[in-house]
């Protein structure tokens, strides 16, 4: 009896995992429900991979985040589809492109889009949002919800929840992790839940907690290798965007007057240091936050069966190309973070080499609560992925489309398609074209569109991005008339039923 005992606690969640998903007739519907994964889904903002030590940082130390790449798995080409904050949100939620979700820029979601919170919680989960949303519209299907409006205040911000507007005191990182831990805390245990914890950090402009800001105060970041791209073989794309630290930083981002006198390259290297400093302060104010969620997890005894996923809405350049921002379809803005545990199912300290896009979070999560996938979801699961196997027929190439122009840094709309080896970028308004070997050029500083040798490849590649877009029914939707900016839509309207 002891024996038997003994098989049946250490395979139960393999037991349970199996009747999630074959769903025997005798088995009770509340019974699945109780079983399936909590799925907690964690995101920063512009927190770039190459700014977590578990992807290789050489600027800072995140342990906390480290620990799911530890106890987990790091995915090292996870992609944007358009790296921007509001339209990545909606690709993720929804699971579609940009001109099938309608939100290419800083709009509003439309309300009647479904989304992954509104699949699951008419599939029983009890379903959250917390933090910043960005989507204009107040979040639909769920069951709790408090969201910063808009960009929302590093400090003593403001929220719009379900019972109206409320001003909280403190600093911004750590009221989120607070509001998050309650909500473990005080859900029903009777279901699976999922959250979404959206941090605001490390969003421009950066403003650190004082004990983080004054660890970095005297640290000296080292610099990219690419801090003076002089953008020689780029198209005029990469002169136009006003996102240069020598030139575009503003008084505001590094805070003090430059010493006198410093000009010049001194001058860039003093703006470099200052933006890197805070915004690596605030990105330990995020680690803070995962380690205390994650110990709230082990208090709740709820762990082994928690999804935890951690990624940020896109990269973020850091210094390289002498740029900050994102939106370029260049390596640094293009990959995201994604570190997921899931302890009953992952390996830890596995790595997935395969190409994720940010499209696929939703029919991943889906899949993992056992619900089924809408047909117009455009993205694909790959929670297979988490058990170590690769899907079959599994994607090459991505198709990635920015449009936001020439509004904030004035970067140029571009399409085009990365593979594993090339990425074919074109920008419409210019008739221009950039082609970069990420072999043998990984940091992008040697267009060889002109280049004879490539002649085979470009138009490999072109015949590759013809056939994406057709995949994806790009109809150039948004080419010409981009909706109008929305950014602080659900205050704006809060304020009007007031």
């Amino acid at each position: 009896m002891k024996r038997y005992v003994k098989w049946l606690s250490e395979y139960w969640f393999l037991i349970s995992y199996l009747v999630i998903f074959f769903q025997p007739e005798w088995i009770n519907a509340a019974e699945i429900t109780k079983t399936r994964p909590n799925i907690l889904y964690i995101m920063a903002d512009d927190h770039a991979a190459h700014a977590i030590s578990a992807y290789g940082s050489k600027i800072n130390q995140t342990p906390n985040i480290d620990r799911l790449a530890k106890e987990g798995m790091r995915f090292d080409l996870c992609l944007v589809t358009n790296s921007i904050c509001t339209p990545s949100r909606a690709a993720i939620i929804t699971g579609k492109y940009a001109h099938k979700n309608g939100v290419p820029v800083f709009n509003s979601i439309d309300p009647k889009e479904p989304t992954t919170p509104q699949y699951l919680q008419k599939s029983g989960y009890y379903t959250g949002m917390i933090g910043k949303w960005h989507l204009g519209t107040d979040p639909v299907g769920c069951d709790f919800w408090e969201v910063l409006p808009g960009q929302g205040s590093y400090y003593d911000p403001l929220f719009i929840t379900q019972k109206g507007l409320v001003k909280e005191k403190g600093y911004t990182t750590d009221i989120i992790t607070d509001k998050a831990i309650s909500f473990l805390k005080n859900r029903p245990k009777d279901k699976p839940f999922f959250l979404m914890c959206h941090h605001k950090a490390p969003h421009r402009t950066w403003q650190p907690k004082e004990v983080y800001r004054k660890k970095w105060e005297k640290i000296k970041v080292p610099e990219p290798e690419t801090f003076n791209d002089d953008y020689s073989t780029r198209c005029e794309a990469a002169k136009e965007a006003t996102m240069r630290i020598d030139r575009d930083l503003q008084p505001f981002d590094y805070k003090i007057k430059p010493p006198e006198g410093l000009t010049g390259q001194a001058l860039k290297q003093w703006k470099y240091q200052r933006y890197m400093q805070d915004y690596l302060a605030c990105i330990d104010s995020v680690d803070e936050s995962i380690g205390n969620i994650l110990k709230e997890l082990d208090n709740e005894g709820i762990a082994n069966n928690t999804i935890v996923v951690y990624t940020s809405d896109q990269g973020f350049f850091l210094g390289d190309h002498n740029w900050f921002d994102k939106r370029f379809m260049y390596e640094e803005t293009l990959k995201m973070p994604f570190l997921v545990r899931w302890p009953a199912v992952i390996k830890p300290g596995s790595v997935n080499k395969q190409m994720v896009l940010n499209v696929d979070f939703a029919p991943t999560f889906l899949e993992c609560a056992g619900v089924s996938i809408p047909n117009d979801i455009q993205g694909k699961s790959f929670m297979s992925m988490f058990k170590g196997e690769i899907p079959p027929n599994w994607r090459k190439s991505m198709y990635y489309r920015y449009y936001h122009y020439p509004f904030h840094h004035q970067v140029q709309p571009h399409y085009g398609v990365r593979t594993l080896r090339y990425k074919l970028i074109y920008f419409n308004k210019l008739n221009a074209w950039e082609l970069y070997d990420l072999e043998t050029d990984p940091h992008e500083l040697k267009n060889v569109y002109a280049d004879e040798k490539y002649k085979e490849i470009v138009k490999d590649l072109k015949v590759e991005l013809t056939k994406l877009r057709k995949e994806v029914d790009d109809n150039d939707r948004f080419a010409d008339k981009i909706p109008r900016d929305d950014v602080d839509a659900v205050l704006k309207r809060f304020k009007k039923k007031k």
